[in-house]
């Protein structure tokens, strides 16, 4: 069917099939010669004038015949004959008694139409018509005109998917493929689907023969997910990945492109087996890393905006396709920052110094403290090892004391360097918050920003002298410190400490330690045990005692044995003997 002469069908029910024009009279075609027609004939006609609601027809009649100008119109309803043009048309009924006749040229086109319509069905061949009006399940279509026929398109052959685009197609010339004709003719369905997807299926088939991976081609977006947007390159649709929208960070599709919207992309990948097509846009344009290593050494100082913030640091984009991570413990040289959301936001730009490069992994780490002078370096300088320093304690935990050495700097004081060998349970027995105190440096470490401080370091180590001044059975005298249920510890002097243990103090029956003795008291033990290595010494006061027993007893001994032996003698030697054994007993 010639689809640059469309046909259209169709009459609705009840609409009469033929518009009818009056008959001549009798008396007006009497004694008039009359060619031979009969009903149903198509006769030649001369259009021998035009009205505003007729065409008038000359059929070699005595009277001209007119009939509505309705049967004339095209769809965009101009009429379609001019004054002297020759026309064929419908003889719908003829009375040879009278003579009457009635003419149609509206049936004759919709019969015409019909044949062509019937045609096109059964070859399949593309069809066109005037979407005319919305109506119940459909459009309603008309075909050749006003004076056409009317077709019947319901809502799901207007296109191969769900549209919105209904309303505007009314008043459109449209293309489509004939479904079905009932068999008395007033009903014909028409579809544009069938032949949206023949056309889809055709630009498909080409598509899929032209296309290379590596291709530029146009394409127009058809559908958008948070994965990625569906491109239709004609007939095919081709998946343009959210990773391959930009070198650059895309949050969601969305807020790039919209439906219907033309791009140009690029062939990455293409599986004729599948027919699945990877696209891209980034890859039109050079990668940015590319230029990195020159753009971006390390100590550069850059300029960036913050397109990203999570508890550990902030993203920074330094161009499109580059960004950089700030650590948060690159934030600041003093301030304890959790999150990178406490000190920037989204959209902040700022400057950072490059503080590497990772190029294989596309990482850059950067810096925003590294702006400003490091403080620990000059706090290193201001107190090298071995300063003694005074300030105030910050705080004080089960480590150790922190000591305020600047504004966010503190120094820690850790348990172990708190005394050379004092027993302290919790630092919190020596100091509190707000204390000042005197502390040695140790170890300022630049790197890991810390400051090493210690207090017993501004004594020397009595221990590295507790030799040449305590031995074992020397007799010594200290204050004792603190009373445990163990034993007694005595400070010896200060920084050296020795153990009094229970077992070898001296205890009145039915006593404890706490009861016996008291802190601060001086005491005078004899020391039986030193280790150097584990720093111990041990004290006795038993073995005070016993030592003066045997004293006592080696005299006595001696003042008998030098007697003459009298019965006097006698009985003091045995006397001694019972002693001893008693002595003996009692141990």
């Amino acid at each position: 069917m010639d689809t640059n002469n469309p046909v259209e069908p169709g009459k609705e029910k009840n609409q009469p099939d033929i518009n009818e024009n009056d008959s001549a009279s009798f008396e007006d075609l009497l004694n008039e010669d009359f060619p031979t027609v009969n009903t149903g004939d198509k006769i030649q006609s001369v259009v021998a004038s035009i009205t505003k609601d007729h065409v008038m027809l000359d059929i070699k009649r005595k009277v001209e015949t007119p009939i509505p100008i309705s049967e004339f119109l095209d769809e965009n309803g101009e009429c379609v004959v001019s004054v002297g043009d020759t026309v064929d048309v419908l003889v719908t009924r003829f009375n040879p008694e009278d003579g009457s006749i009635r003419i149609s040229y509206g049936r004759l086109i919709r019969d015409e139409l019909i044949r062509k319509l019937e045609i096109a069905l059964k070859n399949k061949e593309l069809c066109s018509g005037m979407v005319k009006t919305k109506v119940k399940g459909g459009l309603s279509i008309m075909i050749g005109g006003e004076s056409g026929i009317k077709a019947f398109m319901p809502f799901s052959h207007i296109n191969t998917k769900p549209t919105n685009e209904i309303d505007s197609l009314i008043g459109q010339k449209i293309e489509f493929f004939v479904e079905s004709i009932s068999p008395k003719k007033d009903s014909i369905v028409v579809s544009r689907r069938t032949y949206l997807e023949k056309l889809r299926e055709e630009e498909k088939a080409k598509t899929l023969e032209t296309i290379e991976e590596g291709q530029i081609r146009e394409g127009i977006i058809k559908n958008i997910t948070d994965y990625g947007v569906f491109i239709d390159l004609g007939g095919v649709d081709g998946l343009l990945h959210v990773s391959d929208i930009s070198w650059g960070r895309v949050e969601t599709p969305n807020q790039i492109f919209q439906s219907g919207q033309a791009v140009t992309v690029k062939v990455l990948s293409f599986d004729p087996e599948k027919q699945k097509i990877s696209l891209g846009i980034k890859q039109l344009s050079e990668e940015p890393w590319l230029k990195v290593p020159d753009k971006y050494p390390v100590g550069t100082r850059v300029q960036g905006k913050v397109v990203g913030l999570t508890d550990y640091g902030a993203f920074v984009e330094l161009e499109e396709g580059v960004e950089g991570l700030l650590h948060v413990s690159e934030l600041s040289w003093t301030k304890r920052i959790r999150r990178a959301s406490d000190l920037l936001k989204i959209g902040d730009r700022i400057d950072a110094v490059v503080l590497k490069l990772d190029l294989d992994g596309k990482k850059i780490s950067l810096g925003l403290k590294q702006i400003e002078s490091n403080p620990w370096e000059e706090l290193k300088e201001k107190f090298p090892e071995g300063t003694v320093i005074e300030s105030k304690v910050k705080n004080v935990t089960d480590f150790g004391v922190f000591v305020e050495l600047g504004e966010g700097i503190d120094g820690l004081v850790r348990f172990q360097d708190l005394s050379w060998s004092k027993r302290i349970k919790h630092p919190r027995e020596l100091y509190k918050k707000g204390d000042l105190i005197t502390a040695v440096v140790l170890r300022i470490d630049v790197e890991s920003e810390k400051v090493s401080l210690g207090i017993k370091q501004l004594f020397s180590d009595p221990w590295s002298t507790a030799t040449e001044k305590y031995e074992i059975g020397r007799m010594v005298t200290g204050k004792i410190v603190s009373i445990t249920d163990f034993g007694i510890f005595i400070e010896l002097e200060p920084g050296l400490e020795a153990l009094l243990h229970e077992s070898e103090a001296i205890v009145e029956k039915g006593k404890t330690l706490t009861e016996s003795y008291n802190p601060n008291d001086a005491i005078t033990a004899k020391i039986i045990s030193m280790n150097i290595n584990s720093k111990k010494i041990g004290l006795s006061l038993k073995k005070i005692k016993e030592d003066q027993e045997k004293t006592e007893i080696d005299s006595y001994k001696k003042s008998v044995d030098s007697a003459p032996n009298t019965l006097g003698s006698l009985l003091k030697k045995e006397m001694m003997r019972k002693e001893k054994e008693n002595v003996a007993d009692s141990k």
